[in-house]
């Protein structure tokens, strides 16, 4: 049995890039009625939102993604121009490391399962031991733009290539009631396309800002920033159109292990106006999930109710 005598609560987090930030109001939600899950497992930016809660950090997730802005975006994105992936990732990954440093997975007070894919054999990794932050890093490496992660001598990449909303991870640590939040049911009006993509760049007539040198080095950059968020007459960037198959991918994915192993509650924000770069609009996407997460309660207080009988 879960909390107070219920039975236990799982929650299946999905992934969906900034989309992910309504996670964070879902999980607020679920704790603000009393119904704290038990189980957490987690995708992409599902398993960083499922971490922070398990851990106690989601009022530092809550800042961090409150605090963003379009320039901070481009100010975390450090490029890697030799290795397997766009970003090398190194600032996002000292945020982690901040917050999450030392936290190892199985000494958690709740159960959590970030998944990954293993490069080569395709096949779904859940990451359940070791160190948390290393298995976050390697569930949101999304191929191309991060660089793959090894563990155990495994190369592993973002789980939502297999796995993007793992119902299966939460009844397989016995999980009786699933919660699914699933991303992408409201996908329709905006995809991946970044508009008004000079605002995440500094101004070129900042030198300070400059990361290559000379007018030159402000040339490569502009060049640069046009081949991956896209030009302004609309054209999408490598970026843009590397996230939008990625996912659509995730999609027919979803839709297909969500049929054969459907979640007992399934909630879908409305964020099909919120494209998966848009991580400078969190405060909406926190909102939509927290709407979400109150149309579903009844449901879930059903569900707990008639599982306990």
């Amino acid at each position: 049995m879960g909390s107070v005598g219920r039975p236990k609560l799982g929650i299946a987090l999905g992934g969906g890039a900034a989309r992910g930030w309504a996670h964070i109001g879902v999980l607020r939600t679920l704790v603000a009625a009393g119904l704290e899950p038990d189980i957490v497992a987690g995708t992409s930016i599902g398993a960083v939102a499922g971490a922070c809660y398990v851990t106690g950090r989601l009022d530092a997730l809550e800042n961090f993604a409150l605090a963003l802005t379009r320039r901070r975006i481009f100010g975390f994105l450090d490029f890697n121009f030799a290795g397997s992936g766009l970003i090398t990732g190194q600032r996002l990954n000292a945020r982690l490391d901040h917050h999450l440093e030392g936290f190892q997975i199985e000494q958690l007070d709740r159960k959590f399962v970030a998944v990954a894919t293993e490069l080569g054999t395709g096949h779904e990794i859940w990451l359940r031991k070791g160190s948390l932050v290393t298995a976050l890093k390697a569930s949101y490496a999304l191929p191309g733009i991060f660089k793959p992660v090894q563990i155990n001598g495994r190369w592993l990449i973002d789980g939502a290539l297999v796995n993007p909303i793992p119902v299966s991870v939460c009844r397989a640590l016995g999980a009786r009631v699933v919660i699914a939040v699933n991303l992408s049911t409201d996908i329709f009006n905006k995809g991946a396309v970044i508009h008004d993509h000079e605002a995440f760049a500094d101004p070129a007539s900042s030198e300070d800002s400059d990361p290559l040198p000379g007018s030159n080095g402000r040339a490569a950059m502009h060049l640069l920033h046009r081949q991956i968020f896209g030009k302004s007459d609309g054209a999408p960037g490598i970026s843009a159109v590397m996230m939008d198959a990625i996912n659509i991918t995730q999609d027919r994915i979803a839709r297909s292990r969500l049929a054969g192993d459907p979640p007992d509650i399934a909630i879908g924000p409305k964020l099909g106006d919120i494209g998966l770069f848009d991580f400078h609009r969190a405060s909406e996407a926190i909102a939509q999930g927290a709407k979400a997460t109150e149309r579903a309660m009844d449901d879930i207080r059903h569900a707990l109710r008639v599982l306990a009988a």
